[in-house]
């Protein structure tokens, strides 16, 4: 009797247990993803000189640039929150230092050049609250059409002769970003 005791009251706990077991959201639509300059930093264990965290939205069948998001608007560069660009050392974009930091990242698209924008306002939703007076600088890049479509936007660095090139790619559509790394 005792054994049946023991073995109902560990069955009833068992399913007390079940019963309250977290239920896990599924992936999100638009993963978050990150990019180091170095690239292979995070493998070597070593510093990176600089570091993107970013939501990755997909195409989806859907025209991006100058429809979804509209030319001369201001846009996050991803999903969900703004993203977060870490300068490990001070750097200079568009021909002005950028202190080492955390900033946003933001983006105007038009058809033949992009602005990018450094802002120094982060942990914010999107470009809702963008705020134009955080800006610490704004620069001017040409657009490139790619002749094959990138489903998920992609952001990756290069190495260059004075430092890394951030390289965006979405739909038909790259830009890329000159960082000289002093």
């Amino acid at each position: 009797m005792k054994k049946l005791l023991i073995i109902a009251f560990f069955a009833m706990f068992s399913l007390s247990v079940n019963a309250q077991e977290l239920k896990f959201p599924g992936l999100d639509g638009s993963p978050i993803d990150l990019a180091y300059y170095p690239a292979n930093s995070a493998q070597k264990n070593t510093a990176p000189d600089i570091k993107l965290i970013y939501s990755r939205p997909s195409k989806k069948g859907r025209v991006i640039f100058g429809e979804l998001e509209k030319y001369g608007v201001v846009y996050r560069l991803g999903a969900n929150e703004s993203n977060e660009i870490t300068f490990f050392k001070e750097v200079t974009i568009g021909g002005k230092a950028v202190k080492a930091g955390t900033y946003s990242l933001f983006a105007i698209p038009n058809k033949d050049n992009w602005t990018i924008i450094i802002n120094s306002k982060i942990n914010s939703w999107g470009a809702y609250t963008y705020d134009a007076t955080k800006d610490v600088l704004r620069t001017d890049v040409p657009v490139k059409t790619l002749s094959t479509p990138v489903e998920a936007l992609s952001m990756v660095f290069t190495k260059s002769d004075t430092g890394a090139t951030l390289n965006i790619g979405w739909d038909t559509v790259s830009v890329s970003l000159p960082i000289a790394i002093k």
